[in-house]
């Protein structure tokens, strides 16, 4: 009788260790997605407040800003340069530059990945 037991105990142990390993997976894998989608909504939010400056310096200025530089003195516009890669294309005064903002990859920790 106590073989059998011991048997039942280890089986639960198994399915145990199994079903938390799964349960495990599937949160990380969940964060995985929310922190990617959190990324491109941040790029998004950021060159929509990129594009208001360059549309605020245009009606205050007469023209588009030459640089994001000079958005950032001027008009307050702050990018984590860490978190996001910004490219700005101001191809003449008068026309609407191309703004392209691109989430940065983040750097495995302690060399892991």
């Amino acid at each position: 009788m106590k073989k059998k037991r011991d048997w039942r105990f280890l089986a639960g142990c198994i399915v145990s260790a199994a079903v938390f390993g799964v349960v495990v997976g599937a949160f990380l894998t969940g964060m995985d997605s929310f922190l990617v989608r959190a990324r491109a909504e941040g790029a998004e939010t950021l060159r929509n407040g990129i594009t208001r400056a360059c549309v605020q310096c245009y009606a205050i200025e007469g023209r588009y800003p030459p640089s994001i530089e000079y958005l950032e003195e001027h008009y307050a516009v702050q990018i984590d340069e860490d978190r996001y890669y910004v490219f700005y294309d101001g191809f003449a005064s008068n026309l609407m530059p191309d703004i392209t903002v691109i989430p940065a990859e983040e750097e495995p920790q302690n060399g892991m990945e």
